[in-house]
């Protein structure tokens, strides 16, 4: 072993050129001794060295072997030295073992370099995850905007899927640890929309560490460049408006990467992602806190909008906005129409923070209304500003558009302003419900109007009207501080009692009216009082019964009743900004309705004059009478027709009808009523009984009354109300036919108020006769007794008894009767007080059944008269 290390150390020393390959050599000579059959000369080395030198010449050229000559190699190194001694064991443990290593990591740069590429890229990209926790805008520059990343890199191995690409991404991460990229610019590409080019970001180089759950703090600085300004802004429209169903975004970038000292060349990263029309970001939640519409500044024309909003921030931005103004715009009659502006609103200087809601100030102006605001719509009666009023003040959400931008700020770089010129946004507004608005409503100097005779219930003439002051004093809200002044009013109303619904008053015709400002005192807020006249506004019953309700509390009720009144109120109005209508606001009341009077028709106090008979028939009486009475309450009516049935104990005995009554509060008189009598064409036998009996008590004073009840023909345009109504029946003392009691009169009647037919008595001894001073009901007509059997009475004892069967007449007025003959009860009682009273006056009552003529009508009734002074004479 000694001569061949001598031969070598002499062989490198006469042949420098071989002094790299000694090593070889020894090797060569150690397996020469370990194997007999190999020869061991000077040549072995240069051999050796030989073969080296030409794999060194053909380096180049046969790349693709070195890993397996490496191989060769270092297995020869590891035999040598597995053969060497024990001291030279020791003394190269250090140069095994990273040789060792060396030649595992070879292997492993073999599998993960040619083996296991696409296992790494599918680990690298389940795995990667990245939170960007803040993005704020550093600076705007000429061509785009700098803006500042912050964010949190991490590999999530347990978001792999496959466990043999989880396993060999994290060996592999295991041994780069860290990977560095480059310079990169990402282009940004709309494949769909003719691939067009909306944006370049310039990214720095970033290192981060790809362990396996290893966090890595980014923040880096990159420059945005807006390339295709229309195709943004169409893009834009089309997500706002709603058309954009899809949209696809292609990002590319060529990005040199490195780990450690190794570079790993440049990776082409070319990427799509597809977002769902409902999966890209919508328009962030804003909440009004303030709205004041008040007049404009420093004298201009029109009307000035101040509002206060808080907007929801759910991003990570930190964005520097400059004051922009738009301009607001609302939706025309068809949506293919374009908008119409309706004024403009600018913002101050904001500063968007990272998940902070932002409060935003904006200040708007109105000059004027245009015309294609307030002009109604084509086959509507609506313009786009009651479309847009009437969502917003019933609650409902409403739209505006704004129109952007315009930049105050001339420090505002250009291509802002070109890349932002004509996006319109739309915002939604939301409706406010303002409630109770309406304060107090009252009805003045109501009037009522009944149809006509031959209106056709279906029609609007066939209807009630209803004639009155409207007072409305409504709350101006807060967001009103501009003077408004009510110059219209219209509206339909339903009316409630009970919360039940009653009817509609329907108000169709503009009515005057005019409109005085409350100012705000203690607790109260502002307020607009609006008065209006309104006139025949028809009111139209929707329930029969609840109206029955409602007349009976008036007739028998003591107190008020309360109708509620929800009703759609159409203004029009005059505003700093012009004149214009606000329709359907929302308007609510309570009217008091003053009862007729507690217990019937008692206050009505009605009188009868004037009675006239226009006709007879065998069985009938018409008749017309003056009426004066008294209305308790403060309504007037006006009533073209009514007829109501006339019953005595539930028996139907005639009809009265009245036409063309204007009633008034307070006294009514001479109000013309027409009546028929006729109780055998309406109730038969039972009826002629009833009727006789009626008569009999009315003219001998008993108290008697008559019961009123209406019929679907009281009012023959209205039948259902007529029906109505027919539940109640109205009770009232047989009115009084006898002329008022003159106050001087002392002839010592008693003091009732019953009739006194027979005014005044002289009996005739001698001739045994009696003679009647009658005072007749009728002013024009005469009527006749056709029969008389009637007997006097002094106290409970008869004084003689008259039985006369042939006609006599009763002219109107005051009128004596023939001498009627008289049978005196001789020997009584009765007799003798007559004679005792001979010359003076006794005071005599009478019992009579008497037979009545008037015209073709004959009617026999009975008579019990209240004693009278009769006089006494030879």
């Amino acid at each position: 072993m000694s001569n061949s290390l001598n031969e070598t150390w002499g062989s490198a020393s006469r042949t420098p050129s071989s002094r790299p390959t000694s090593q070889k050599s020894i090797r060569s000579t150690r397996s020469t001794q370990s194997h007999p059959s190999s020869r061991s000369t000077e040549e072995t080395p240069l051999l050796t060295r030989e073969r080296e030198d030409s794999r060194s010449d053909n380096e180049d050229t046969e790349q693709p072997d070195r890993p397996t000559q490496a191989a060769t190699s270092l297995l020869q190194s590891l035999v040598g030295s597995l053969n060497s001694n024990t001291s030279n064991r020791k003394r190269r443990w250090p140069s095994i073992v990273a040789l060792l290593i060396l030649f595992l990591a070879v292997i492993l740069i073999m599998l993960l370099g040619f083996f296991a590429p696409a296992a790494v890229e599918e680990y690298a990209m389940q795995a990667v995850d990245f939170n960007p926790t803040r993005l704020s805008l550093d600076s705007l520059t000429q061509t785009g905007v700098r803006v500042q990343v912050k964010g949190d890199f991490r590999m999530d191995a347990s978001k792999v899927k496959k466990k043999s690409v989880r396993d060999i991404g994290r060996f592999g991460t295991w041994i780069a640890r860290e990977v560095e990229s480059g310079p990169t610019d990402v282009d940004i590409y709309l494949p769909e929309h003719d691939n067009i080019l909306i944006g370049t970001a310039k990214i720095p180089g970033i290192k981060v560490n790809i362990r396996n759950g290893h966090t890595t703090h980014i923040s880096f600085f990159t420059d945005l460049q807006p390339e295709s300004f229309d195709g943004i802004r169409n893009i834009a429209n089309d997500w706002l408006e709603g058309r954009l169903g899809q949209l696809r975004v292609k990002g590319k970038a060529r990005v040199p990467l490195k780990s450690g000292i190794f570079r790993l060349g440049e990776q082409v990263v070319e990427e799509s992602m597809t977002f769902d029309g409902n999966g890209l970001p919508s328009l962030p939640r804003y909440n009004i806190t303030r709205l004041s519409i008040r007049e404009a500044n420093n004298g201009s024309t029109g009307m000035g909008v101040d509002v206060s909003l808080v907007v929801t921030n759910d991003f990570v931005v930190d964005l520097p906005v400059p004051p922009v103004a738009v301009d607001v715009m609302v939706d025309n009659c068809v949506p293919t129409d374009p908008y119409i502006k309706v004024g403009e609103a600018e913002s101050g200087l904001l500063h968007v923070k990272p998940k902070t809601d932002l409060e935003v100030n904006l200040t708007g102006s109105v000059c004027q209304l245009p015309d294609a605001l307030t002009a109604a719509c084509p086959n509507s009666a609506k313009s786009p500003l009651d479309t847009f009023l009437g969502n917003y003040i019933h609650g409902r959400d409403a739209r505006i558009y704004i129109n952007c931008c315009k930049f105050p700020d001339p420090e505002t770089p250009q291509w802002t302003r070109d890349l932002l010129n004509n996006i319109t946004v739309p915002v939604p507004f939301a409706g406010r419900s303002f409630g109770h608005l309406v304060k107090n409503f009252t009805l003045d100097d109501v009037h009522f109007t009944l149809p006509e005779f031959m209106a056709d219930p279906d029609t609007p003439e066939g209807q009630p009207r209803i004639s009155a002051i409207i007072k409305v004093l409504v709350g101006l809200p807060d967001e009103i501080n501009f003077p408004v002044n009510v110059d219209r009013v219209r509206a339909n109303a339903d009316v409630f009692y009970h919360k039940k619904k009653l009817g509609i008053l329907r108000l169709n015709k503009w009515q005057k009216a005019n409109s005085t400002r409350v100012d705000a005192h203690d607790d109260e807020s502002a307020s607009l009082l609006v008065e209006s006249k309104i006139k025949n506004a028809p009111l139209q019953i929707t329930d029969s019964d609840l109206f029955t309700e409602v007349v009976q509390g008036l007739i028998f009720g003591g107190k008020p009743i309360y109708l509620t009144i929800q009703a759609e109120v159409d203004v029009s109005m005059d505003t700093p900004i012009g004149k214009f209508a606000v329709r359907k606001i929302p308007a609510e009341g309570v009217v008091p309705v003053k009862p007729i009077g507690g217990g019937g028709f008692g206050r009505l106090s009605p009188k009868i004059g004037n009675l006239k008979i226009l006709d007879t028939g065998p069985t009938s009486l018409t008749l017309q009478a003056m009426v004066n009475f008294t209305n308790p309450t403060k309504y007037s009516a006006t009533v073209p027709y009514f007829n109501i049935n006339i019953l005595t104990n539930d028996t139907l005995l005639g009809q009265a009808t009245a036409t063309n009554v204007a009633l008034v509060p307070g006294n009514n008189t001479n109000v013309l009523i027409t009546a028929v009598y006729d109780p055998v064409t309406n109730s038969g036998e039972e009826g002629k009984a009833i009727g006789r009996e009626l008569l009999s008590k009315y003219i001998s004073g008993f108290n008697t009354t008559l019961s009123l009840q209406t019929h679907n023909g009281t009012i023959p345009s209205q039948p259902a109300l007529g029906l109505a109504l027919a539940g109640l029946k109205i009770d009232l003392p047989t009115p009084s036919l006898h002329k008022p009691k003159n106050p001087d009169d002392s002839n010592g009647d008693d003091d009732d108020d019953g009739p006194h037919f027979i005014k005044e008595a002289t009996m005739h001894l001698i001739s045994s006769t009696a003679m009647f001073i009658i005072d007749s009901p009728l002013n024009t007509t005469t009527l006749y007794i056709t029969y008389l059997n009637a007997t006097s009475y002094y106290k409970n004892d008869s004084a003689g008894k008259i039985l006369y069967e042939l006609p006599f007449a009763v002219p109107p007025g005051l009128s004596e009767t023939p001498r009627l003959p008289v049978q005196w009860s001789l020997g009584g009682v009765g007799y003798e007080a007559i004679r005792k009273a001979l010359g003076g006056q006794l005071r005599l009552r009478a019992n009579a059944e008497v037979g009545v003529r008037i015209g073709r009508w004959n009617q026999r009734v009975w008579y019990q008269g209240k004693s009278i002074g009769a006089n006494v004479r030879l």
